[in-house]
């Protein structure tokens, strides 16, 4: 498996344990891209060679009164993918019971572990997560898309047990002004990702395209994508899909549905692999000025969100040790989200070097108190060891003032992102 696909299929390791003395962990951000899936239906294949079934799991999909008790009770009732006898049309891509996409029995695995393994940190080695869900300390949010509330369940599971059987909310903002998917309108960001991303004519964007000329071209003759799909020719995002979410199941790449000897060989997968790599850190951090100005713009409320979620938890703990406490008691958030959402995170965090996030990459976000000085400090995780920022004021994210990062945040996109309108405004 090619270094690329490990990163992209494969859920993050462990995070590394604090070693610095005298200092208490208080408040933890996480965001994470969702885990491991079946491709979306606009990234599959007109025909598929084989089927691609999903019977050893079930996605619940019912309601229920709250409060419960004394109540009518609700089934827990799934969708169930099926084709009738009678009708005569064939569904795009794959046959089967899966649905397009979906979380896969190994995606709600892993999100378990995932789940699991942050308990195993926060909770086992740093005691600082309870030991049952208290939803006045601990806070999960999602997107709109179902797929995201999918992990959480098991992510929830994971880390809670039995406890997160209850009925546990999921926070998800009104899809007209959500931060997390982002789903508020940004015209201004929009025009500048059209004038150096996918569709552009930048040439920093078009040159790869048309050197793999010869790469579409046997990807057309295989997998039957016409050239006039502009989904699968502005970028590679949709093959990349698609290649390596077979690869991430151990399922076989495709062949040509009339020939079955001619078939998406590894070396043609693995450069698709590359140029979606390329085609990623080309959009959150090798494009100049643009791509801040359009990751700022586009997520920067979230950005600001997480900002005053700082600022809460110091206040909150200082309050707290003054017997005064007023602010919100929450010390843990856990984002949900998806692959461009946590690129643009990792592009204001101008990471210096960017990979496209893998299923389950997360970015940690964590608050200490220093005992000696009763300062606060940040270090800022992503996938399990610290972020290299080429930022020289961040630098290292290990134990910088928090103040700084803050700082670093508000002067992109204002507290309470007060700089939005402005940065949105065409």
């Amino acid at each position: 498996m090619s270094v690329q696909l490990v990163q992209y299929a494969a859920r993050p390791p462990r995070r590394i344990s604090n070693g610095e003395l005298f200092v208490v962990l208080e408040y933890v951000e996480v965001i994470h891209r969702h885990h491991k899936r079946t491709p979306y239906a606009a990234n599959t294949f007109p025909v598929g060679a084989y089927p691609w079934y999903c019977d050893n799991e079930a996605l619940f999909y019912n309601g229920g009164p709250l409060p419960t008790h004394g109540a009518n009770h609700s089934a827990n009732t799934y969708k169930s993918v099926y084709t009738s006898s009678s009708n005569p049309l064939a569904p795009r891509g794959f046959n089967g019971t899966c649905q397009f996409p979906q979380i896969t029995r190994g995606g709600l695995d892993d999100s378990w572990q995932h789940g699991n393994d942050l308990y195993g940190v926060y909770h086992d080695l740093l005691g600082f997560l309870p030991e049952k869900y208290d939803r006045n300390l601990v806070g999960f949010r999602v997107t709109k898309n179902v797929i995201t509330s999918q992990v959480a369940s098991m992510v929830t599971s994971g880390m809670f047990g039995g406890e997160a059987q209850q009925n546990l909310p999921l926070l998800v903002q009104p899809p007209s002004i959500d931060s997390l998917e982002p789903t508020y309108t940004c015209l201004a960001a929009d025009k500048n990702f059209s004038a150096y991303g996918v569709g552009s004519s930048d040439p920093g964007w078009t040159s790869p395209l048309k050197a793999a000329s010869d790469l579409y071209a046997n990807l057309y003759t295989i997998c039957g994508v016409p050239p006039t799909d502009s989904g699968f020719h502005m970028s590679f995002d949709h093959y990349f899909d698609n290649l390596s979410a077979r690869l991430c199941h151990a399922m076989p790449l495709p062949c040509n549905a009339s020939n079955p000897c001619l078939c998406v060989t590894r070396a043609m997968a693995d450069k698709v692999f590359r140029l979606g790599q390329y085609e990623y850190s080309y959009l959150y951090r090798d494009a100049g000025a643009r791509k801040l100005e359009f990751s700022a713009g586009s997520y920067g409320i979230w950005v600001a969100e997480l900002a005053q979620h700082l600022r809460h938890a110091m206040y909150a703990t200082d309050s707290a040790s003054t017997g005064n406490r007023t602010s919100s008691g929450i010390r843990y958030r856990h984002n949900i989200a998806h692959d461009g959402r946590v690129s643009r995170m990792l592009s204001i965090l101008q990471i210096g070097k960017m990979v496209w996030p893998g299923m389950g990459s997360e970015v940690v976000f964590e608050l200490y108190k220093r005992k000696v000085d009763q300062q606060y400090y940040i270090r800022v995780l992503w996938g399990g060891q610290v972020l290299k920022s080429s930022n020289p004021t961040l630098g290292v994210l290990d134990m910088l003032r928090v103040e700084i990062l803050i700082a670093y945040f508000d002067g992109l996109v204002g507290q309470r992102a007060q700089k939005i309108h402005s940065l949105c405004s065409l």
